[in-house]
C-alpha cells in the first residue's frame, strides 16, 4: 500500500477533544496539515485546539451515532482527504451484569456502526484524491481482553470492517489503515494497571504508519510486541492474554 502524505493534507478526526483523538489532531497540525476538521459532541471542548492552531482547525459538532449529524459534517467537510475514525467507548467490564447488553450495544454503536456510517458518507469524496481512512481499533480487537469482553467484540468488528473495506476501496484509490494500540495513557485506560504510552507518542507513530503505507499500525511498544506474536500465532496470543488475566486475578 502506498503511503499518504500528511503535509498539506485536509483531515477529519472524530473524538478530537481528548486522548488519542486530540493527539492525532495536534500531530497532524504539527506535521503540516493544511486543515483539520476536529469533531466532538461538545464543540466547546475543542476550543484549546482552535486557540492554539487558529483557522487551520475547524471545530464541528458531531455525535458519531447520529446519522443526520454525520451527513451534515460530510457535506461541510467535502474536501477531506484523510478520515480518522477515532471516537470510541469502553463501558462493560463483565458478561453477566444487568446493564451489559445495553452497554455492549452502545459500544457497537460508537466503535463499529459509527465508523461504518462515516465510511459510507466520506468514501465517495475520497475517491480520486488519493484519500485514506484510518480506523482506530485496538489489540483487543485481535485477541479479546476478558476484562473488557464486549468492547473487545466491538473492536473486532471494526477490524473486520477495516479488512473488507481495504479490499473493496482499493480499486477507487482509497487506502484503509487499521490502528491497533495497546495501553495508552488516556481516560479510557486509567484503570488498566500496565505501562502506558503517551497519546502524543501513539499519534506520532500512527501518522508515521500512514505515511509509510503500513496497513496495520501498532503505535506503542506493547502493541508492536503483541502484533508480532499475533502474526506468528493467534492462538498463542489468546493464551498469553489468558495467563495475564489469571495472574491479575490471583494478585
Amino acid at each position: 500500500m502506498n503511503g499518504r502524505k500528511i503535509d498539506g493534507s485536509v483531515a477529519l478526526v472524530t473524538g478530537a477533544n481528548r486522548g488519542i483523538g486530540r493527539a492525532i489532531a495536534e500531530a497532524l497540525l504539527e506535521s503540516g496539515a493544511k486543515k483539520v476538521y476536529a469533531t466532538a459532541r461538545d464543540p466547546k471542548s475543542l476550543q484549546p485546539l482552535s486557540e492554539r492552531y487558529g483557522k487551520r482547525v475547524v471545530p464541528l459538532q458531531l455525535d458519531v451515532t447520529k446519522a443526520d449529524q454525520v451527513a451534515s459534517v460530510a457535506r461541510e467537510a467535502s474536501d477531506v482527504e484523510l478520515l480518522f475514525n477515532n471516537a470510541g467507548v469502553a463501558e462493560a467490564t463483565q458478561l453477566t451484569g444487568e446493564s451489559t447488553v445495553e452497554q455492549a450495544r452502545r459500544e457497537m454503536e460508537v466503535n463499529y456502526f459509527a465508523p461504518l456510517t462515516l465510511l459510507q458518507s466520506f468514501a465517495p469524496g475520497l475517491t480520486g484524491k488519493g484519500g485514506a481512512v484510518v480506523n482506530v481499533s485496538s489489540i483487543a480487537g485481535l485477541t479479546s481482553f476478558p476484562f473488557y469482553p464486549t468492547y473487545s467484540a466491538s473492536k473486532a468488528a471494526i477490524h473486520s470492517l477495516t479488512q473488507g473495506s481495504r479490499i473493496l476501496l482499493a480499486s477507487q484509490g482509497v487506502a484503509v489503515y487499521g490502528v491497533y494500540p495497546g495501553p495508552v495513557d488516556t481516560d479510557m485506560a486509567k484503570d488498566i494497571a500496565m505501562d502506558k504510552t503517551t497519546p502524543q507518542d501513539a499519534a506520532r507513530a500512527i501518522l508515521d504508519g500512514v505515511e509509510a503505507g503500513a496497513e496495520d499500525i501498532f503505535p506503542d511498544p506493547f502493541s508492536v510486541s503483541f502484533g508480532e506474536q499475533f502474526r506468528a500465532s493467534p492462538k498463542t496470543s489468546e493464551e498469553q492474554i489468558a495467563a495475564m488475566v489469571a495472574e491479575a486475578s490471583a494478585a
